[in-house]
């Protein structure tokens, strides 16, 4: 199995050979293969880029070199990240990442590889909400206070949180259907992560349903309660959703990478990805002022 299955995009090339677009990547194996770059000539302004898996691995993995006419991209498997993650950050101005999405999508996990690779700290809102009620965890939130104490504290941290830059947000699933969520996290660039119910529910069947007090029902095994659950609560929050500024969408990822299971695409594709819905989403500004931070 290569080390990568997203073998082709096209780049555009202002001056020398490099790259500056980065459609995504799913990595498997390991993850300091040398990658070679073969160049073909596709129009005066562009390049179309084929990726073959070389059967060296690299001596510095970090730093991209030259060799016979092809370009050896040398990589620790974050190097691409990292590099988008500089490029999309330089234009955010400090503004906040909210990751929305229904329970399971990934959030907290995208969210830390996210933030890395952005230089942003990463904050997951319910962990706030628990820290600022004593520690008491969301399960008992609920049960002991009631859905509605829970929002009410929910609002008031992300009111806190689009305040302070260079975050990324991780909110709780439920977070999209106060009007006031959307204003506090309109101060920043909120993604959607759009996983489909079927993987939802097997996800949160694997661990549990015991930390999802919204998904409690007497009777029925952990799956079949999951996705009800999950169904129950789309038909509320899917036009909510659609409020994110960019969407990223894991069955376009997984039929663009070839791969019939999106449990196959790995976190980091999904960050890949989000940072290309972000920055695509701050060119659609049209020159525009798109920081509030200085």
């Amino acid at each position: 199995m290569p080390a990568l299955e997203f073998l082709t995009w096209v780049g555009s090339e202002k001056s020398g050979r490099r790259l500056n677009d980065i459609v995504g990547l799913t990595q498997r194996g390991r993850r300091d293969k040398l990658i070679s770059l073969q160049w073909r000539s596709c129009s005066s302004r562009q390049r179309r880029v084929s990726l073959g898996i070389s059967s060296h691995y690299c001596k510095d993995s970090k730093a991209p070199a030259v060799e016979s006419g092809n370009f050896y991209a040398c990589f620790d498997g974050n190097w691409l990240l990292q590099k988008k993650g500089q490029e999309v950050a330089s234009n955010l101005n400090g503004r906040c990442i909210f990751l929305v999405g229904m329970m399971g999508s990934g959030k907290t996990t995208v969210g830390k590889i996210l933030s890395e690779a952005l230089g942003y700290s990463f904050v997951d809102s319910d962990t706030f909400v628990e820290k600022a009620v004593g520690g008491t965890s969301v399960s008992q939130i609920f049960n002991q206070c009631g859905e509605k104490f829970f929002r009410d504290y929910e609002s008031e941290a992300l009111r806190k949180l689009a305040s302070i830059p260079k975050q990324v947000v991780a909110t709780g699933g439920g977070a999209v259907v106060r009007p006031i969520n959307w204003k506090y996290m309109k101060q920043g660039v909120s993604v959607f992560l759009d996983v489909p119910l079927d993987a939802l529910a097997r996800r949160i069947a694997a661990v549990g349903t015991d930390s999802r007090p919204l998904l409690h029902f007497e009777s029925g095994d952990a799956y079949t309660k999951a996705f009800v659950g999950l169904f129950t609560l789309s038909k509320k929050r899917t036009e909510a959703y659609a409020n994110a500024d960019a969407t990223v969408s894991l069955q376009h990822i997984a039929a663009r990478l070839g791969l019939e299971d999106i449990s196959d695409i790995t976190p980091a594709a999904i960050a890949m990805e989000v940072l290309v819905q972000i920055e695509n989403y701050l060119q659609g500004k049209n020159g525009t002022s798109i920081g509030m931070f200085p």
